[in-house]
């Protein structure tokens, strides 16, 4: 089985997708760890699109129950339904970006500002990227089941 936990960076999907990998004894795969190649500081090199594709979809076929944390859009139609369930995470902005300043703050020693300020702007959609509105609309095309955790509420 493969589980995808999805939704804007500071929404917790790394940890719910730790969490249940743990639980249903899968593989846990972080879609940051394809899509970024490693750099000293991280997350500045964007890995070649056909080299990720390749990656995730070599990793999905190795493990068989996996739970992958992050976001999949436009990594083509072969890696975004090869899931038998997506699970999407909707946080409050406040939250979100106090979280990621403190993840951040941990790691890094200091919150980077554009970092902040891209991840701020996901319920409006202004920068490109993840954003609410490509997100559902993303949603709307998987072929597999979608359930969404939203303000305390569940729907499937």
């Amino acid at each position: 089985m493969h589980i995808l936990v999805t939704g804007a960076a500071g929404s917790g999907t790394s940890t719910l997708g730790k969490a249940l990998a743990k639980e249903l004894n899968a593989s846990f795969l972080e879609a940051d760890d394809v899509y970024w190649l490693e750099t000293d500081p991280p997350f500045t090199t964007k890995r070649p699109v056909e080299e990720r594709r390749r990656l995730m979809i070599a990793s999905l076929e190795s493990y068989p129950d996996a739970v992958v944390s992050g976001s999949v859009m436009q990594w083509g139609e072969e890696i975004e339904n090869a899931f038998d369930v997506v699970i999407f995470l909707y946080v409050e902005a406040h939250i979100r970006l106090q979280r990621l300043r403190e993840r951040e703050i941990y790691l890094f020693g200091a919150a980077d500002p554009d970092f902040l300020e891209w991840a701020a702007q996901y319920d409006q959609g202004t920068a490109p990227g993840r954003s609410l509105a490509r997100h559902r609309a993303w949603l709307e095309n998987r072929s597999c089941r979608v359930i969404t955790l939203e303000r305390g509420y569940v729907s499937v």
